[in-house]
């Protein structure tokens, strides 16, 4: 059996209900929705990044204090 679209679906539920407005009988309780789980991220990829963005700041922190150091070494000149 092919599934039903989620617009089929809903529209069998109303359709269901209408009927029973009509007929007195209540509607069917609608099914519980499946709760959606989400996707695990992968440990070893976010701690690689995490390291790199470490490694990209001490970098960029020792470029600065070089030249830093050679601004005053070419002032002092």
């Amino acid at each position: 059996m092919a599934k039903k679209s989620k617009l089929a679906e809903r529209a069998a539920e109303l359709e269901a209900a209408v009927v029973g407005l009509f007929t007195g009988t209540p509607a069917p309780a609608a099914p519980a929705k499946k709760k959606k789980r989400r996707k695990a991220k992968k440990a070893k990829v976010v701690k690689a990044g995490k390291k790199t963005a470490k490694k990209a700041k001490k970098a960029k922190k020792a470029a600065k204090k070089t030249a830093k150091k050679a601004k005053k070494k070419a002032k002092k000149r």
